[in-house]
């Protein structure tokens, strides 16, 4: 027997407004014996090659979806509210926390009309934690063209699905099909590991020609009348099932799987160039003044645009990071300080860089040499360079503001729940 492989120089593929399309003809190479599978793998008796076997392929996705799909909140109603925020929420996010972030963002805001009505600081505090906020100005800017442009209804169409602001393919394509059922494949990362794998796609899935090579076996796959149940199953089954480390003895789809009949399903899919991780180095201070800790609003472009934070920035090259801390002052709001205490040093990863926050304890070298003043007669800066707004805030005023994570895991250590109150409070 042989097995098929979708082999993507000169490959023939379905055309998406022909679904289901002329049948591909990919290249024939020998299935492997045995002995020579990688990793120990065995070939699937009773291969069904997928191409030609794609309505029994369906039917077991869809029984096995039916029988193993997870009671998530929003597959309650699918109204397409709840669905575009899950969407949302879910990329760059592990299940499990999505669904908290999901249920508490429900209880805040239930509809559109609430979180159009909603002010920015409310919605980004909700956010925070989950990282690239500015989805959530997006959010907050489709639901309020929403309720302007659309009278409060959720569009239908995908084209006006994909005119909201941050709504891209695989968003507008997800809740066109989930919400309202149109025949639209859906295609995450979940997916192309999944369709990789089934048809032995050979070549780098987020790069051309794999990438549009994946997303026409998924629009090919598709039943039709069945578009929300379908996308839901091939992705659930991605993250199941077909994981990085897949399953393939209990996957429904396995005598199907062309990945698995050759024994290679640990090298599709084919990973493109990954991101260098880049290291930051930086030091930030919490600045006291009688029983208040001053903040800052970063400038409406850049990582955290317009999310509250204490000052600090990189360490540089020759000097230490309590000198950083002190150069941030008074090179970003004018302020001389100097180190009270050193708190010790925070690390967080984001997906591209990973921070080392060295913090500190400072206090004003002379109060009394600021000439603008609060209400309450606290120093104010005289400029801002990398701020848009100041405050002072007791420690119990944090919680109503978003910091970034880093921050706020700061704030957290020394004013959360059960902390010692710090000398000067």
């Amino acid at each position: 027997m042989r097995a098929r492989r979708c082999s993507l120089g000169g490959m023939k593929r379905p055309s998406l407004l022909s679904v289901p399309g002329p049948r591909i003809e990919p290249e024939r190479v020998p299935a492997r014996p045995p002995a020579a599978v990688p990793g120990g793998a065995v070939p699937t008796p009773g291969f069904l090659e997928p191409e030609s076997h794609i309505p029994e392929l369906r039917r077991a996705l869809l029984d096995w979806f039916a029988a193993a799909g997870r009671p998530l909140p929003w597959r309650q109603r699918y109204t397409p509210y709840e669905v575009w925020i899950s969407e949302v929420m879910l990329q760059q996010t592990q299940m499990e926390r999505g669904v908290a972030y999901f249920r508490r963002w429900m209880e805040r805001f239930p509809d559109v009309a609430t979180l159009a009505a909603a002010s920015e600081e409310d919605v980004l505090r909700a956010w925070e934690g989950l990282g690239y906020y500015s989805r959530a100005r997006n959010l907050h800017k489709a639901a309020r063209r929403i309720m302007e442009e659309e009278g409060g209804v959720f569009p239908a169409a995908p084209e006006s699905i994909r005119a909201l602001p941050g709504v891209g393919p695989y968003t507008a394509a997800a809740i066109a099909s989930i919400a309202f059922k149109q025949p639209i494949a859906c295609v995450d990362a979940n997916v192309e590991r999944v369709v990789s794998r089934l048809f032995d796609v050979d070549s780098p899935v987020r790069q051309e020609p794999a990438a549009s090579a994946i997303r026409e076996w998924a629009q090919r796959l598709l039943p039709p009348e069945q578009a929300r149940e379908h996308n839901q199953a091939m992705m659930e089954l991605g993250a199941l099932i077909c994981g990085k480390k897949a399953r393939c003895e209990i996957c429904p789809l396995e005598r199907f799987c062309t990945a698995r009949r050759l024994g290679i399903v640990h090298e599709r899919p084919v990973p493109g160039r990954k991101t260098p991780v880049v290291p930051l180095n930086v030091a930030s201070g919490v600045l006291f003044c009688r029983g208040k800790v001053f903040v800052q609003r970063r400038l409406n472009t850049g990582a955290w645009a317009r999310l509250w934070e204490f000052p600090g920035g990189r360490v540089e090259d020759g000097e230490s990071p309590a000198e950083a801390a002190v150069r941030e002052y008074r090179e970003e709001t004018g302020f001389i300080v100097r180190v009270r205490q050193e708190y010790g040093v925070i690390r967080h990863g984001y997906t591209t860089f990973r921070v080392t926050l060295h913090c500190f304890s400072l206090e004003l070298e002379d109060e009394s040499a600021a000439t603008l003043r609060d209400a309450e007669n606290r120093p104010l800066p005289e400029v801002l360079t990398a701020a848009t707004d100041c405050r002072w805030l007791a420690p119990e005023e944090l919680t109503g503001i978003a910091l970034p994570a880093a921050h706020r895991k700061l704030a957290d250590m020394l004013f959360g729940a059960g902390q010692a109150r710090l000398p000067g409070l």
